[in-house]
């Protein structure tokens, strides 16, 4: 492998133990999309996570951190900076009482049942998404009329400067799928939740029946990114995609699902330009419907040729 010199340098000055070149970002997805990142950094600590955010500032190249890898397209062409992947060494867990300290890589849904297993009630809207806790508290993410912010006490941040804060709930500015940590650049390391004790069997049962509404009604063993569109005031993303006669509409690899309207599904073969054309598509043709415009969900990362139109499903 013939290494660009930012590469070589970056080799040079943080070492390889934790940072790889070109890694590939597909398989690290929950969509199977998308080409590599120039730099791939798997910090094992604060002072290595300090020294990449020094080394993205000195050369002047993006970051972006990566948790599991859900609600992500990344583009076929990959991403030309340092993706900061938030992993083992951040999967960490304390429960003292009601209180819950955990660390940014964490999968959401083991923290739901951790809980459960605890007798803390407060998470079971969160077992059956599947990203990391700090990527659910950055975009709040909530189901079932529960959110991160019910719930979410403290959050633990470096800041570029790599500076490090700790934020309460109130400065994290929570709305409907945003968060502070969205509209300012920052890496959530760890956070602090408050949740409350209630029967272990009962809190379990709440999350079978979560669990079963969302297998009934979405695609879950399909790669996918989640729900693509934010919901609008007032109404859902995915009757708006329906009613506007989406469902089934195909863009080479790329399906609306015929189960759940506002999931776009990896249906063999997809490519990002496949998945941003058909959400261009469906966004136009919602608009042309109904006067709303869909905004998405989920978050794109590298650069993106501009979409052709999708081709009406056979």
């Amino acid at each position: 492998m013939s290494l660009r010199p930012l590469q070589a340098r970056a080799l040079r000055i943080l070492g390889s133990d934790w940072l790889t070149p070109d890694q590939p970002l597909a398989p690290r997805t929950s969509f199977r999309i998308g080409g590599p990142a120039l730099l791939f950094a798997s910090p094992p600590d604060v002072d290595a996570l300090r020294r990449a955010l020094a080394f993205c500032a000195d050369e002047g190249i993006p970051w972006f951190v990566m948790g599991r890898g859900t609600n992500l397209l990344v583009s076929d062409a990959g991403y030309t900076g340092m993706v900061i992947h938030m992993g083992k060494a951040w999967a960490w867990l304390r429960i003292s009482g009601s209180a819950v300290n955990v660390g940014a890589g964490y999968p959401l849904p083991a923290l739901a049942r951790k809980a459960a297993d605890a007798g803390l009630s407060g998470l079971e809207f969160a077992a059956g998404i599947p990203g990391s806790t700090g990527g659910a508290i950055a975009m709040n993410a909530g189901a079932f009329g529960g959110s991160m912010a019910q719930v979410v006490r403290e959050v633990d941040c470096i800041l570029p400067s790599r500076e490090a804060r700790t934020l309460t709930a109130a400065e994290m500015a929570f709305a409907y799928r945003h968060s502070r940590a969205l509209a300012e650049p920052m890496i959530l390391t760890g956070a602090r939740l408050l949740l409350t004790p209630d029967n272990p069997d009962e809190i379990r049962r709440r999350m079978a029946d979560f669990q079963a509404q969302r297998k009934a009604r979405q695609p879950l063993s399909a790669w996918s990114a989640g729900s693509v569109f934010r919901n609008p005031p007032g109404d859902a993303a995915g009757r708006l995609i329906e009613a506007a006669g989406c469902k089934g509409l195909r863009q080479g690899g790329a399906l609306v699902s015929p189960k759940h309207a506002n999931f776009i599904v990896n249906a063999g073969g997809a490519t990002a330009a496949d998945v941003l054309a058909l959400m261009r598509e469906v966004q136009r043709r919602v608009e042309e419907a109904f006067g709303v415009r869909l905004e998405p969900e989920i978050k794109l990362l590298g650069e993106f040729d501009a979409p052709t139109p999708a081709a009406p499903a056979p």
